[in-house]
C-alpha cells in the first residue's frame, strides 16, 4: 500500500485500487475509490462550486499494539504504523497503516469509522474474518463492480434522512432500505447522524442501506466507484448547509407556492376548472393555484390538449391569471406507440429500451414507454414540444408525474438509458425529468420555476422540485406515514415537499370516517411547506363513451372542493385557508432560509433543539420553521393530543393561549376543528385569532 498527497488530496493505492480523499468544502471529505486504472469523473449530485479549503496533514508513527498486549512478555505482538491526521475544518480523518478511515469532529470526539474484520494487525478487530472496509468486486461481462462500504455501529447512533420510505419508523437505525424508487417511494440518501455528521451516498445505483446494530452498509449493485460524501457539524442546521452547499439550494419559493393549490383526480374539462376557479373567488375563499390533471391530452405523448374538452386553453389560463391563480398542468414520461412523436423518439434514441423482452414499460391506458430524461436531447425534445403546446398558452408551472419512474414491473436490470445501464443510474431519472424543464423555462427568461415531482434523487432541489409522496392511502396510518416520510425528505436535503390531503386512493367523500380523517389531514396540510389539495375520490362518475376515436376515456372521482364534504367541515377547512393565509409573510421567511441555508422549512424538533435529548426522540410533532411547533392528530375520534415542548424556552397554546415551560409533556385539546399548535416564547402569529 501507497500513500502521498497530491494536489491538497490524499491518494492511497492499494494494489489495482485507488482512493481518493479531500476537501470538498467546509468542514467535510469526498472519498472516492476504484478499481480501475483511472478514476471516473462523474460528479452525480456533487456538482455545485463549493469553498475551497486547504487540508492540513500530520504524519506520526504510532505504537499500534492493541492495550492488552502492552506488557513486555507480548513484545513478539508489537506493531508500529504510520497514521495520517487529515484536518478540514471541524472535521478529521484518520487514516491506519493499513488504509482504513476513522472520522472525528473538531473536539476530536469519534463520528464514525470504516468496519473491518481481520488479522493484519493484533488489536480489538483482530479476527480471522477477513472482511475489508470497501469491496469492489468485478461484474463478469461488464465494465461496472459490486461495490460495498461497511462502517461501525454505535448503540447510541439515531439516523435521520435517506429520502420518502412508506413506513412507519422516523429514526432508520434498525433500518434496511432500498435504494430505489417506486411510486411513493424516493431514495434521497443522504444521512443526518445524532453524532454530529452528516453522510451521502454519491451513487445513483440501485442497492441497499442497512442501518444494522451490528454495523453500517451501504451497497451498490452495478457501479464505477466508491462515492461518497462525509460533513461534520454543531448543529443539524450547518450539517444541512454544508450538503446542500455541495448539491445546489433550492431556488426562492414562488409567491402562488406560499398559498392553497386546489387539485382532484380529475378535472374533465376547461369548463369544469373554470367553474371550480370561480366559486372559490364567488365564495371568497382563497386560491392560489389549480391543477390540470392528467389524460387532458389527445395522446401520452403528445403533449398537448385535446380540444373537445380543453378548445381554449389559453383563455382559460388568462381568466384564472385575472382570479389570481396559477393554473398547473400533468405531463406524463410516457409514451405512446401511437404518438405522434413516438417515431421520432425512438429514431433518435430518445425512449428507455429494454435489454430483453417485451420493449413496453406501462400497459395502463396504451402500451407506452419512458422517454430517456438522461439524455439531453430528450430532455429539450419533451420541453420544446411542452414549450409549443402549454408554455405559449401561458402555462409557466408543470406536475411531472411518473417520475420514478414507474415501470410494471421494476426489472432494473433490463432497461438502459443514454447515461447507462438502470442498474447503475437510474435513480438519477427524476432529476433529469425536472433539469428538462427548469433549463427551458430558465431559457424563456423565467425567474420563478416551480415543478411538481412526484420523485426526486440528490439534487432535485436546485432545479425549483416540489416533491409529493405518491399514490397513498386514506387512512390515518397513511398520514402518520406521511409525517416521518416528509420530516425525513425534508431532512434528506428536499425542503420543498407535499402530500395528497385526505391521502390519494380509498376516500369516499360519504364515509363520515373519511371526512374526519380529511379533516385531520386538511389541518396539517395548512403547516406543510405546500398546503394542496388532492385524490381520487369515490364513487367514480360513470364515463359517457369507453372510446373516442379508438383512445379510451378516462373517467373521474368525486368533488373535491373544501365545500363538499358537509356545512360543518366547511366551517373547519375555510378556517384553515384563512390560517395559512395569515402565515404568508412567515412562510416566505422559512422558504428565504431554504433558498439561502438549505435549512428544510418543515423539520424535526431536534434540528433547532440539538441539545435537548427527549427532542432527538420526539417524531409526532414537528418545527413549522423556528417559532412555530405542530403536532397533527393522527388518531381518529382523538380530540387531545400530548406533546412534547423542547426545553429552552417557553410555549404558547396558539388555541388556549395557556403558557408552558419547555421541557416536559403537556396534554392539550384538540377538537375536531383545532391542530394543536405551539408558539415560541416572544413571537405572535394570531394563528387562531
Amino acid at each position: 500500500m501507497n500513500i502521498s498527497i497530491e494536489n491538497n488530496r490524499v491518494i492511497i493505492i492499494n494494489g489495482k485500487q485507488t482512493l481518493w480523499l479531500e476537501p470538498w468544502g467546509r468542514n467535510s471529505f469526498r472519498v472516492r475509490m476504484t478499481g480501475e486504472s483511472v478514476m471516473d469523473t462523474n460528479d452525480w449530485a456533487l456538482t455545485e462550486e463549493v469553498e475551497k479549503c486547504q487540508m492540513e496533514v500530520s504524519v506520526e508513527e504510532i505504537d499500534t499494539t492493541d492495550p492488552w498486549y502492552a506488557s513486555e512478555e507480548y513484545a513478539h505482538y508489537h506493531q508500529t504504523g504510520k497514521v495520517y491526521t487529515v484536518k478540514n475544518g471541524k472535521i478529521t480523518a484518520k487514516i491506519s497503516p493499513e488504509g482504513w478511515i476513522s472520522y472525528y469532529n473538531g473536539k476530536g470526539e469519534l463520528l464514525t469509522e470504516e468496519y473491518w474484520r481481520n488479522r493484519n494487525r493484533i488489536n480489538r478487530y483482530c479476527v480471522p474474518l477477513r472482511i475489508d472496509a470497501r469491496e469492489l468486486k468485478p461484474i463478469v461481462g461488464s465494465t461496472d463492480f459490486e461495490l460495498t462500504a461497511r462502517f461501525e455501529a454505535f448503540d447510541d447512533e439515531k439516523i435521520f434522512g435517506m429520502g420518502q420510505y412508506q413506513e412507519k419508523n422516523m429514526d432508520k437505525k434498525g433500518a434496511t432500505l432500498e435504494l430505489a424508487h417506486r411510486n411513493s417511494q424516493a431514495s434521497v440518501p443522504f444521512m443526518v447522524s445524532s453524532r454530529g455528521y452528516g453522510f451521502f451516498w454519491n451513487n445513483p445505483a440501485i442497492g441497499t442501506a442497512t442501518f444494522a446494530t451490528n454495523k453500517t452498509e451501504w451497497y451498490a449493485k452495478s457501479t464505477k466507484k466508491l462515492d461518497y460524501f462525509i460533513t461534520a457539524g454543531d448543529t443539524p442546521f450547518e450539517i444541512e448547509e454544508q450538503y446542500s452547499a455541495a448539491t445546489g439550494r433550492t431556488p426562492m419559493m414562488p409567491e402562488y407556492g406560499l398559498g392553497y393549490w386546489q387539485c382532484k383526480l380529475r378535472y374533465r374539462t376547461q369548463d369544469e376548472i373554470l367553474a371550480v376557479a370561480r366559486e372559490h373567488k364567488r365564495r371568497g375563499l382563497p386560491m392560489d393555484a389549480i391543477v390540470v390533471d392528467f389524460f387532458h391530452w389527445t395522446m401520452q405523448g403528445d403533449f398537448k390538449f385535446e380540444s373537445r374538452d380543453w378548445p381554449d386553453p389559453e383563455a382559460m389560463v388568462k381568466e384564472l391569471k385575472e382570479l389570481g391563480i396559477e393554473t398547473v398542468v400533468s405531463v406524463w414520461p410516457t409514451i405512446d406507440e401511437r404518438s405522434e412523436n413516438f417515431g421520432e423518439m425512438n429514431d433518435k434514441g430518445y425512449l428507455v429500451t429494454p435489454d430483453r423482452g417485451m420493449a413496453y414499460h406501462m400497459s395502463w391506458m396504451g402500451n407506452t414507454v419512458f422517454y430517456d430524461a438522461t439524455h439531453p436531447g430528450a430532455q429539450k425534445f419533451v420541453w420544446d414540444k411542452c414549450r409549443e403546446n402549454y408554455y405559449k398558452k401561458g402555462i409557466r408551472c408543470f406536475w411531472l408525474d411518473e417520475a420514478e419512474p414507474e415501470y410494471g414491473p421494476y426489472d432494473f436490470d433490463n432497461y438502459r438509458y443514454y447515461a447507462g445501464p438502470a442498474l447503475q443510474c437510474t435513480n438519477t431519472y427524476p432529476v433529469g425529468y425536472a433539469k428538462g424543464f427548469y433549463d427551458g423555462l430558465k431559457a424563456e427568461g423565467e425567474t420563478e420555476i416551480l415543478s411538481l415531482v412526484r420523485c426526486a434523487w440528490a439534487g432535485s432541489q436546485k432545479y425549483g422540485v416540489l416533491t409529493w409522496s405518491g399514490d397513498i392511502h386514506s387512512s390515518f396510518r397513511a398520514m402518520r406515514e406521511q409525517l416521518q416520510a416528509g420530516l425525513n425528505m425534508c431532512v434528506a436535503g428536499i425542503p420543498w415537499w407535499t402530500s395528497d390531503i385526505g391521502g390519494f386512493l380509498g376516500g369516499n367523500i360519504t364515509d363520515e370516517h373519511f371526512k374526519e380523517l380529511l379533516v385531520r389531514w386538511f389541518q396539517w396540510g395548512a403547516f406543510c411547506p405546500v398546503f394542496r389539495m388532492h385524490g381520487e375520490r369515490s364513487p367514480w362518475h360513470e364515463r359517457e363513451q369507453e372510446f373516442i376515436n379508438n383512445v379510451r376515456q378516462l373517467t373521474s372521482g368525486q368533488d373535491n372542493e373544501v365545500w363538499s364534504f358537509g356545512e360543518d367541515n366547511y366551517e373547519i377547512l375555510t378556517k384553515y385557508l384563512f390560517i395559512r393565509e395569515r402565515l404568508r409573510p412567515y412562510i416566505r421567511e422559512c422558504m428565504k432560509d431554504a433558498s439561502e441555508t438549505g435549512a428544510p422549512v418543515m423539520r424535526p424538533v431536534f434540528f433547532d433543539f440539538s441539545d435537548d435529548k427527549e427532542a432527538w426522540n420526539t417524531y409526532d410533532a414537528y418545527m413549522f420553521g423556528p417559532d412555530i411547533l405542530v403536532a397533527p392528530v393522527m388518531e381518529e375520534g382523538a380530540r387531545e393530543r400530548e406533546v412534547y415542548l423542547p426545553a429552552g424556552c417557553k410555549w404558547t397554546d396558539a388555541y388556549t393561549k395557556e403558557v408552558y415551560e419547555g421541557g416536559r409533556k403537556v396534554t392539550v385539546p384538540a377538537p375536531i376543528d383545532i391542530i394543536p399548535v405551539f408558539v415560541r416564547e416572544g413571537k405572535e402569529y394570531n394563528i387562531y385569532s
